[in-house]
Parts: C-alpha cells; sequence; structure tokens
C-alpha cells in the first residue's frame, strides 16, 4: 500500500496556521489544494479551514495509499486478464490447426468421390471388368458419402467454436487494455501524490522539517524504523506466556491461546522482513507496500490470500481485538485502505509509507476497521 502515517482521516484534519516560511512553500501549497480538492476540512461558513504542513502532508499520503491500494487491484485484475487472453488464444490457435486438418482429410475425399462419381454408375457398371467388385466399391461409396457428411458437420461445429472464441478472446483484449488504462490513471495518482508531499516537505524551513519529522515520530509512537521499545530491528517482542501462545499485554489478555502453523510462519517472514524499505505497488522480497508485505508473509507460509487491503480484510475469520493472535490481519481506516500483521503485545508489524522501513508500532496507530484470522 502507499502511505501508512498515524493521522486523522483525510478531511479531518485540525485548525492550524499555514505558515508562508518562504514563496516555494506557498506554491507548494497551492498544487496540494488542487490535489487534495474535496478532502479539504471546511469551517462552519464554507470555506476551506487552514491546516498545518503535517496535516496536508498526511492527507496526501493517505491519499496516495488509497491510490496505491486500487493500482494494486487493477494489476491483479490485469494479470488475470492476460492469463484467461492467453488461454483462450492458445485455444483459438489448437482449434484453427484441428479445423485446417479436417479440411485437407474432406477436401481429398471430395476430391476422391469427384473423379470416381464423374461416370454414369450404370455404365460404369457394364464397362467394369469385374461386376461384384464395382458393386462392393460402390457400397462403399456410398458409405464414404456418409462418412464426409458427419465430417461436415463436424467441421462446421469446430468452426462455430473458433468463431465463438475467437470473438471472446477479442472482447477480453478490450478489457485487458482497459484494465491498462486504469492501472496508469492509478500510477499517476500516486505519483502525483507523493511528489506533491515531497515537495511540500523540501519547502519547510529546516526547523520546521526537523519539527514535522518529530511529530510524525512521535505519532507512530516514538519508533525508530524496524525497533520495538529498545529492542534491535528484527527482535520478537515478549510475549509473556510462550512460543505459539498469545500474547499477554494489554492486548489480548495473559491466557496462553495457540496459533496456527501458518499463522506462525507467516508472522516470522514479517519479522524477517524488519528494516526493509517501503515501496509502493511492491511486495517483496526487497521492498513492500503493506499489502504486499502480509500476502508475501502468508506465501511464504504456503498461504495464498489476495493482493490488496480490502481484499485481505475478507480473507478470513473476523476476531475482535481482545483474541488477536500474531499473524492475524490487522485492517485500518473505514476504507480498508492499510493494514498491519498483529505481533502481540498490542504492536503490528507492517510497511508504513515512502521513506519509512518495515517496523513495529502500536496496533492503535490508525482507527481499526477489522481484524482477520486466515
Amino acid at each position: 500500500m502507499a502511505s501508512c502515517r498515524r493521522v486523522a482521516k483525510p478531511g479531518s484534519g485540525r485548525a492550524a496556521v499555514w505558515t508562508a516560511a518562504s514563496a516555494a512553500a506557498v506554491a507548494s501549497a497551492a498544487a496540494l489544494s488542487a490535489v487534495a480538492a474535496g478532502a479539504e476540512p471546511h469551517d462552519p461558513a464554507g470555506r476551506p479551514a487552514a491546516r498545518s504542513a503535517g496535516d496536508r502532508i498526511a492527507t496526501l499520503y493517505a491519499q496516495a495509499e488509497r491510490a496505491t491500494e486500487r493500482y494494486n487491484a487493477a494489476k491483479t485484475r490485469t494479470q488475470a486478464l492476460r492469463r484467461e487472453v492467453d488461454r483462450i488464444q492458445d485455444r483459438v490457435a489448437r482449434g484453427q490447426g484441428r479445423v485446417n486438418r479436417m479440411r485437407v482429410a474432406l477436401g481429398a475425399l471430395a476430391g476422391g468421390q469427384y473423379r470416381t462419381g464423374g461416370i454414369d454408375p450404370g455404365l460404369a457398371l457394364l464397362l467394369s471388368g469385374d461386376p461384384a467388385q464395382y458393386l462392393d466399391r460402390a457400397a462403399t461409396l456410398e458409405r464414404i458419402t456418409s462418412r464426409q457428411a458427419a465430417q461436415l458437420r463436424v467441421v462446421q461445429s469446430a468452426q462455430r467454436t473458433l468463431r465463438q472464441e475467437r470473438a471472446e478472446a477479442a472482447a477480453k483484449l478490450v478489457k485487458l487494455e482497459h484494465s491498462r488504462r486504469v492501472v496508469a490513471r492509478h500510477k499517476r495518482a500516486v505519483q502525483h501524490r507523493l511528489a506533491t508531499a515531497r515537495r511540500l516537505v523540501d519547502a519547510l524551513p529546516p526547523r520546521e522539517r526537523e519539527t514535522y519529522g518529530q511529530h510524525r515520530a512521535s505519532r507512530a509512537g516514538g519508533r525508530e524504523p524496524g525497533a520495538l521499545a529498545g529492542l534491535p530491528p528484527g527482535a520478537l517482542p515478549s510475549t509473556g506466556t510462550g512460543p505459539g501462545e498469545l500474547p499477554g499485554g494489554r492486548i489480548g489478555g495473559r491466557h496462553a491461546a495457540p496459533f496456527s502453523g501458518r499463522a506462525a510462519a507467516a508472522f516470522g517472514a514479517a519479522r524477517a522482513a524488519l528494516g526493509l524499505p517501503y515501496a509502493w505497488g511492491h511486495a517483496g522480497p526487497t521492498a513492500f507496500d503493506c499489502s504486499g508485505l502480509t500476502q508475501w508473509a502468508y506465501a511464504h507460509a504456503g498461504v495464498a490470500i489476495p493482493r490488496t487491503s480490502q481484499a485481505q480484510a475478507h480473507a478470513g475469520q473476523p476476531v475482535p481485538l481482545s483474541q488477536a493472535r500474531p499473524g492475524d490481519l490487522v485492517v485500518y481506516r473505514s476504507d480498508a485502505s492499510h493494514v498491519a500483521m498483529y505481533a502481540g503485545n498490542g504492536q503490528v508489524i507492517h510497511a508504513p509509507y515512502p521513506g519509512a522501513r518495515v517496523r513495529y508500532d502500536p496496533v492503535g496507530m490508525l482507527p481499526i476497521s477489522s481484524i482477520t484470522r486466515v
């Protein structure tokens, strides 16, 4: 996915003063307003409310993440259509070869009949040196004629099937081209929003940029990428129970509860990815967006789950947060535009947003939409 920021949902930012510290910052803000139109909050009079640079940047990251999930969905659809088109075209090619072979056989049979059927049967019988042999051949010719008619029907049926498959292939190709355009459109949307956010960050005066970075880290629970409460990157947080059991602490209770082998394998893969960079549209092995990380982790456990966070929300059984176990998928925001993997002790592992790395963060970093056990 694209921008895993712990921020208010687009359109709900706090009122603040947008300090134009430079002409570049003003220009960037103008560009942002064009991108995030419709997501800006309004005051009681209906006028756009002032927003801080951090809120505006956060809105762009959230919009980029939503666009990334749309890109992932469109790309998945395009790949499926490409496979369907390839299968249909393969059937068409094999069907055409079969029709061609039947046409050759039918043509040879028709040619032989023409050559032997040009003489009147009665005269042929009189001229024959062996009338009995002629009569036998005539009976065979009748059987051949019947066989020819049957073969003709088979050829006609094969041709109809071939026309249908060609029409199906043509329709799929139209859908494929449309899907390719959708992929390109969502890709441009992601790139545009991320570029605008980058310009806004770069336009901040150094002190404000530092403050913004600190503010963003504080909203992430103060965690450095790949670290959890002072643990080294990749370290497993203490569960307070034991291997394969539900972590204790504030989330999930302190009772032991085993989780499945595949969830453990997926969780282990996600932990192995700690510290790797976020990259929108990527599903490993060296970079990830949020749904790409969870899909990749479960693939390592031998389980295929969908590509997008919206689809992953329905990839298993829903469970309440109080019963969350390591390996469960935690889906965020009302539009399910972000997903993470529960890690125990009220923490998740996820690929947050551009410029960040796969890391631990508090499970409550964003509004939770659902929790799914695969």
